[in-house]
């Protein structure tokens, strides 16, 4: 897809198309990467975002287990007083 460079100020920007700001979830900024000779435009993602409500789900289906066993058991808690 080809895209014009229009004039912002004295600056200069690109105007994406609705349907892939849409598609792409993207609302105001976002990640300008840099690599081997290429710009690519990356959404900014929110790495975290709806764990507390999965974390909620798997709490209320029994699925919060330790999976591993908790290292620091057999250490003294005296030691750390």
């Amino acid at each position: 897809m080809q895209v014009p460079i229009i004039q912002i100020g004295n600056s200069k920007g690109l105007r994406l198309p609705k349907s892939i700001l849409e598609q792409y979830e993207i609302t105001d900024t976002v990640e300008l990467v840099l690599e081997q000779g290429y710009l690519i435009i990356k959404p900014i993602e929110a790495p975290r975002q709806g764990w507390e409500n999965a974390f909620k789900e798997m709490h209320e289906n029994g699925d919060d287990t330790l999976l591993i066993d908790d290292v620091f058991d057999e250490e003294e808690s005296e030691e750390w007083s």
